[in-house]
């Protein structure tokens, strides 16, 4: 049975998406678990197909986590809808603030290991392994597509929301410390398809910041003409979307300007200073509606450091050692996506280690932003002193590092 994720915290566009799932592809249902009821302990499913609602029931929380509810409860409906042989597509509607990443990989795990199990079944009967080909074609349940729905009438205020979503409403536990900007942030740039709404309220720049965040995926308008159904069977690859979204080998977007939204892509084989970057941080965060990718800090010279900021926060967090420090034994280890990342970067003198930060916001003020980030950079005098001196200067990240 093929399976496609549909979510985004932009509800109605989001419901609007599943309802043309529904209405146009036969023998399709909708999966949806209503993460509103969490506060008194349970989680409401429903499954329905355009006709309307099939059945209904509760999950109970699982470790007072709704999120970890849904996923203990999704794959057995899914395999129920498989094993009844009536359903073409289970469309899979998340709740407002549940990522995809996480759904896409437990569905995406189930069907791999339930292909792994028949294959080897298969072949210890048959002596014939040589024959299998692994991972594919066997499972009950197959991810075709991942989709985000998005209203851009929506996308500026979602994206300048610092909210937590516990004030929102919007938490999907009782520990989730996630902001409304940086959910939907993730949301969006995770999806290889944007569902589109037709919304009269946006214009030319709420239709830019949307290309500029996302440049590389498809577009599909909900309304008209959009071929919505061949993009939730085109075919979904879980281990590229997750390497696209990884602060080593991101798909960052490129330079742009349309429509008073622009995009700076700033690029530096030099080592931020730990101290003068830090009391950067405000200024940088607040600089873009949103920026995100991978930074060098002098004091912490072998770690590559990932950047990603939305609604004035910003998460800064160890992504790893850079290849460059890591003994040329290791890099079998290391995915061809991410040695393919680091022969861009790649400096005669420090390998991949460098700045790679890219901003995308209405009214950016570039001058003012590189100028900013310039001065935060290594002096001639403080790079030429060497990394044993740089590991000297001020620890001012350690604390957001938990070092």
């Amino acid at each position: 049975m093929d399976v496609a994720i549909v979510g985004g915290l932009h509800s109605e566009a989001r419901k609007a998406a599943v309802e043309r799932l529904l209405a146009t592809v036969p023998g399709s249902v909708a999966l949806h678990h209503d993460l509103a009821t969490a506060v008194h302990g349970t989680v409401v499913r429903t499954v329905r197909d355009v006709g309307g609602v099939l059945s209904s029931g509760e999950a109970p929380l699982v470790n007072d986590c709704a999120c970890c509810a849904l996923r203990e409860d999704l794959v057995p409906e899914l395999e129920r809808l498989a094993d009844s042989g009536l359903t073409r597509l289970a469309i899979v509607e998340l709740w407002d603030s549940v990522e995809p990443k996480a759904m896409a990989e437990v569905i995406a795990a189930h069907a791999h290991d339930t292909a792994h199990a028949h294959e080897t079944e298969h072949a210890h009967d048959t002596e014939q392994a040589h024959e299998t080909e692994h991972g594919h074609g066997h499972g009950k349940l197959r991810l075709t597509g991942v989709i985000t729905a998005v209203d851009p009438a929506l996308m500026l205020p979602c994206l300048g929301n610092g909210d937590d979503l516990m004030e929102a409403g919007l938490a999907a536990a009782t520990t989730d410390q996630r902001t409304v900007a940086d959910t939907w942030a993730r949301q969006l740039e995770y999806a290889p398809v944007l569902a589109v709404a037709d919304s009269p309220e946006a214009d030319d720049e709420d239709r830019a910041l949307l290309a500029q965040l996302h440049p590389t995926a498809r577009q599909v308008p909900i309304s008209g003409h959009g071929d919505l159904a061949g993009a939730a069977l085109a075919g979904f690859d879980v281990e590229a979307a997750a390497a696209a979204q990884h602060p080593s080998c991101a798909l960052l977007p490129t330079d742009a300007d349309e429509a008073g939204v622009a995009t700076l892509v700033w690029h530096r084989d030099r080592p931020f200073h730990p101290e003068r970057l830090y009391q950067a941080l405000e200024d940088l965060t607040c600089a873009a509606a949103r920026s995100r990718g991978r930074f060098w800090l002098a004091d912490h010279p072998d770690t590559l450091l990932g950047w990603d900021a939305a609604g004035g926060a910003l998460c800064v967090e160890s992504a790893g050692p850079w290849l460059a420090s890591l003994p040329d034994a290791a890099w079998e280890m290391v995915p061809p996506v991410r040695r393919a990342a680091a022969a861009l970067d790649w400096h005669p003198e420090h390998g991949d280690c460098c700045q790679h930060l890219v901003f995308v916001s209405p009214g950016l003020d570039r001058e003012g932003l590189e100028e900013v980030l310039e001065s935060c950079l290594l002096t001639d005098e403080e790079y030429a002193a060497g990394r044993a001196a740089w590991k000297n200067l001020p620890p001012a990240f350690d604390t957001l590092l938990e070092v």
